[in-house]
């Protein structure tokens, strides 16, 4: 086929890739020996994990030379709190933090390709801006003065493209901002750049025709999951301290999971959520099943360093968001004289069973919160309600039967990425009797969860945040992540819930439960197995992976499910600390 007679996408998409190249500085560049290899391949161009190599670039930054050590320590040795006092200190500039992150995020593009849109220099000058006012007038813009922070490509920013990975929607600049980036920057925050996610964020690995593939930083053969899937890779290689996500079925709970990142998404109406782009027909998303935006972080105290300043001030910057506050109207439950803080563990969601490791380290967690003063752990049965959510879920998802996804792809000719080729097929839209149907199927399973929080159904006795898998397996190689059954329920039941790592896979992994013997429980189940004693898959390349839990509160509990996490984590790092 001749260059005059392909498809129109793909010429868009060279143009949108040459774009991106030119916002990476030549004095940034690295030089062609750190250049993995699986990098060298056109954006696009490669579909599956067996073409790259186990690569872990991590220490890619540190090893370049590119970084001084006054940028190193600035990328590296603060959390957010810590940093934000030293440019209120005068220690660091704005302009010095926002130039070391930015030189630091397009090293980590350069070797994950996570990147969309990079805004250093109207990063810089907004930096420089800041500091001019602080020196002027001795006082911070705002609580996150100066924080450098990154958003999904589908955050509208204005005079930037949002196009999430879709041909069709490239080279159309927004002329406004997101509502969430308004807030970000009243609050003092300075966005340095945009990420990747999968096509029109509709799968839970990173891949497009725009912008290709993003890789996972601690090891290339496997996904750095999705949609938010550029965001987990620079925020888990230091090129931005705090990343915004989106989630309507786990888009922050995967990534974080693949990368090992603490991820949270929120109830709805507690983070802005308006001028955000999707795929689906304008104004659905608020109907049939709502998605959220949220951060991911490297710890549970940068999440709460950022939601502090959000949750409060949300309703001035968005019409979706209520009323909220960050802070216990109760007693805190981390004071265990008060009362005693009840975690309920979920081992399963009765549609797919969690392979060995998985099962392996949520029992771990189960067994360090037992030894925690002041803890309880009671086990919770699956409630058959559970199984009904991913599907409810599923159709909710599709209800405008993909039209605006297949017609926008089908004005440039684009393909659907791999991961979606089987599983979206034009349909019609649901009726409103049909959506009807499904709502009053969601309420009775809301109905009937709630049971699921309290002991032996004594109301009582109330359990305060549930433990369970982010998925039935490890993080798997590119597109083969399963089920997102595990992490979608609770976007149907808008549910808080946050992604905890634990530990990484180790050898003795390799040898936990061979032999699984339970009865197949349908398709998704038999996938999932196939990913632990299939004939494709070599157990050893889940070695030296992130293996992560996700803590779940009730509706609009989210203060609690940051102070749940922190419990947790403490009781995580405690078991670390007594073994090492």
């Amino acid at each position: 086929m001749s260059r005059f007679s392909e498809p129109a996408y793909l010429e868009i998409a060279r143009r949108k890739q040459a774009q991106l190249d030119l916002g990476i500085p030549a004095e940034w560049r690295l030089p062609a020996h750190l250049i993995p290899a699986g990098m060298l391949f056109p954006p696009g161009s490669v579909t599956h994990s067996q073409a790259y190599l186990r690569e872990n670039v991590m220490d890619i930054p540190r090893r370049s030379g590119l970084l001084t050590q006054r940028e190193l320590s600035i990328t590296e040795n603060w959390d957010v709190r810590g940093l934000l006092a030293q440019m209120r200190e005068g220690t660091f500039s704005a302009e010095d933090v926002i130039r070391a992150f930015s030189k630091r995020a397009a090293i980590a593009h350069q070797v994950t390709r996570c990147l969309t849109e990079p805004l250093f220099p109207s990063a810089v000058q907004r930096a420089q801006h800041l500091d001019s006012i602080l020196q002027r007038t001795g006082k911070p813009v705002g609580p996150l003065h100066g924080l450098p922070v990154s958003v999904k490509d589908s955050f509208r920013i204005k005079g930037v493209d949002s196009c999430i990975g879709l041909t069709a929607l490239a080279f159309k600049p927004s002329t406004f901002h997101a509502r969430l980036v308004n807030m970000l920057l009243s609050l003092g925050a300075v966005i340095i750049a945009k990420t990747n996610g999968s096509q029109a964020m509709a799968a839970p690995d990173c891949y497009n025709h725009v912008f290709g593939r993003t890789l996972n930083p601690l090891n290339h053969q496997l996904t750095v999951g999705g949609s938010s899937g550029g965001e987990a890779a620079l925020v888990a290689m230091r090129g931005s301290m705090v990343g915004f996500g989106t989630d309507i079925g786990g888009s922050i709970r995967v990534p974080a999971m693949c990368t090992g990142l603490y991820g949270f998404k929120p109830s709805v109406g507690r983070i802005p959520f308006g001028g955000v782009v999707t795929g689906q027909t304008p104004g659905l998303g608020r109907v049939p099943l709502q998605g959220v935006a949220g951060p991911l972080a490297p710890s549970v105290a940068d999440l709460g360093a950022v939601l502090a300043e959000i949750v409060p001030k949300a309703e001035r910057f968005g019409e979706d968001c209520m009323p909220g506050h960050w802070g216990s109207e109760s007693p805190p439950v981390s004071d265990m004289q008060t009362r005693e803080f009840t975690v309920g563990v979920l081992r399963a969601d009765g549609l797919v069973t969690p392979l060995p490791p998985v099962a392996r380290v949520l029992d771990e967690v189960a067994d360090s919160l037992r030894r925690t003063p002041g803890v309880r752990v009671v086990d919770i049965p699956v409630p058959p309600g559970l199984r009904k959510c991913q599907g409810i879920a599923g159709r909710l998802m599709g209800a405008d039967g993909g039209v605006r996804l297949l017609d926008l792809l089908e004005s440039t000719s684009e393909p659907l990425i791999p991961w979606l080729q089987d599983r979206m097929k034009r349909r019609g839209p649901l009726s409103p009797k049909q959506l009807d149907e499904l709502e009053d199927q969601r309420y009775a399973v809301e109905k009937e969860l709630l049971g699921m929080w309290t002991v032996d159904g004594d109301c009582t006795k109330r359990i305060d945040a549930i433990i369970t898998p982010v998925a039935p397996h490890p993080v798997p190689e590119i597109d083969r992540f399963n089920a997102i059954g595990y992490t979608a329920s609770f976007v149907l039941l808008d549910y808080p819930a946050g992604t905890i790592p634990v530990r990484n896979f180790s050898e003795s992994d390799l040898d936990s439960g061979i032999v699984m013997d339970s009865p197949v429980l349908g398709s998704w189940d038999r996938v999932n197995r196939e990913l632990w004693k299939g004939k494709s898959v070599d157990r050893r390349v889940y070695l030296d992976s992130p293996l992560s839990i996700q803590v779940v509160t009730p509706k609009q509990h989210d203060y609690e499910l940051f102070q749940a996490m922190e419990i947790i984590d403490q009781a995580i790092q405690s078991r670390k600390g007594a073994t090492c």
